[in-house]
């Protein structure tokens, strides 16, 4: 049963750290956002691999700034795809997953693969969680789709290039069951790419995530999870997504979400199996911050599978005949 103290407290510190972050925006974001964000906590933070047990498969789709041109009448706005798979080794406290992130805005494309690893370790009814990630991270330029208003003499005009590097983070994650903290950092090695000439450098930068959520059910099979997710590039520059979501039987969700000086959301989400495994999510972002330099929607469609662990336990039965008991 959830204390009403609890909830009570962090609600107000909620509330509290969502004003503070409304003074801040971020101008350097190079990982792409999602507005579903609080189904794809092993994004940001490896420590959520593995940790509900059973096998968890996502595939996610978002285009943001739907339909948007840049003046010369071509396109470039944000398309991103994420594809991720996690499971735990049988009677292990440990978790293992696959994250693929496919980005591509404008000229520039970036492919990210990652392996990750957790370890569990419940207290009472509490989890602390440990999570790394290695993995690859690959970055595209297309010479064909710049628009360049002083052209340099050693920048090409045609053709692409691509480099690969390594890539690695970490997170920690504590859930007491009615709410949760994680911490995590992405691109720790902060991998540089420059196409093979130096004046073309750009660094992916350290990312850093705070996510915190609350879970409570007010009545029946009704329950309510506010969440929050604060951004940060190297500790310069912050922003945050916060989001409340009600799912009625663990069938139908519906919730409204808010990224700073950006957009508002509607967040819905439907089960379409009778075991509630299979489930389908919509997100539609209204953008009104910069709208002269963006298009005003940005949609995303998510589906989530989840396969439960199956164990078959021998019992010996007790039969009886008329002659014989055994």
């Amino acid at each position: 049963m959830i204390q009403r103290g609890h909830g009570k407290y962090f609600l107000r510190y909620f509330i509290l750290v969502l004003f503070f972050f409304e003074i801040s925006s971020l101008m350097a974001q190079q990982d792409p956002q999602f507005t579903q964000y609080m189904y794809n906590g092993m994004y940001y933070n490896p420590a959520f691999a593995g940790k509900d047990g059973g096998y968890r498969f996502s595939a996610l789709h978002r285009s943001q700034w739907l339909n948007y041109t840049t003046n010369s009448g071509q396109g470039g706005a944000p398309v991103t795809q994420l594809v991720t798979a996690q499971g735990r080794l049988e009677g292990k406290n440990i978790g293992y997953g696959l994250t693929l992130v496919n980005d591509k805005i404008g000229a520039i494309g970036n492919l990210e693969v990652n392996l990750q690893a957790a370890y569990h370790k419940k207290f009472n009814r509490s989890t602390l969680s440990f999570g790394a990630y290695v993995g690859m991270y690959s970055s595209s330029i297309d010479y064909g789709e710049l628009i360049v208003v002083n052209p340099e003499p050693n920048l090409p005009s045609s053709g692409k290039e691509s480099q690969i590097n390594f890539n690695v983070g970490a997170g920690l994650l504590f859930d007491a069951g009615d709410y949760y903290i994680g911490l995590s950092s992405r691109h720790i090695n902060e991998p540089n790419f420059d196409f093979g000439d130096g004046s073309y450098a750009n660094q992916l930068k350290n990312h850093s995530y705070l996510l915190v959520g609350y879970r409570f059910r007010p009545v029946g099979q009704l329950s309510i999870e506010p969440s929050l997710l604060l951004k940060s590039v190297s500790f310069n520059n912050f922003s945050y997504e916060a989001s409340v979501i009600a799912t009625h039987q663990n069938k139908i969700s519906g919730g409204i979400g808010f990224r700073g000086d950006e957009s508002v959301s509607l967040i819905l989400g439907y089960s379409l199996l009778k075991d509630n495994s299979l489930k389908l999510g919509y997100s539609f972002d209204m953008v009104f911050s910069g709208v002269e330099a963006k298009s005003p929607t940005s949609h995303e469609l998510m589906l989530r599978y989840t396969l439960s662990d199956v164990s078959r336990e021998v019992q010996r039965v007790i039969q009886r005949t008329p002659r014989f008991r055994f």
